[in-house]
């Protein structure tokens, strides 16, 4: 019992591991960073994602790019919606109806990049 529930986890380890391996080499639109989602933050997210930073809303950013786990989550749609949209030109996008702290370090790890 013990030896097959570890192969299965062996292989299930080693079928994971290939999927990060592949590259966006094909066509289409490659704007879009793989496996992140444009999300746009509204005033309500904009507000609280700015007093959870101590900065002024004008310094927070319209829209972010984060992972379909974050995006699903603050956008309230299922992960498999937004992958199934990230096959389209124009990538998978939601509008936040939320926040979240791994928005938020999104947030801010963006607005430290354009500084």
């Amino acid at each position: 019992m013990f030896k097959t529930t570890a192969l299965a986890a062996t292989f299930a380890l080693a079928m994971g591991g290939s999927a990060f391996a592949q590259s966006n080499s094909g066509g289409g639109n490659n704007s879009q960073s793989e496996g992140l989602v444009n999300v746009t933050l509204g005033d309500v997210v904009v507000s609280q994602i700015a007093q959870d930073l101590n900065v002024d809303v004008s310094q927070i950013p319209v829209t972010v790019e984060v992972p379909v786990g974050v995006a699903a989550n603050v956008c309230d749609v299922t992960a498999n919606v937004l992958a199934s949209d990230k096959k389209t030109d124009e990538g998978a996008t939601c509008d936040a109806s939320s926040s979240s702290q791994a928005l938020t370090q999104v947030v801010q790890k963006q607005m430290k990049s354009q500084q």
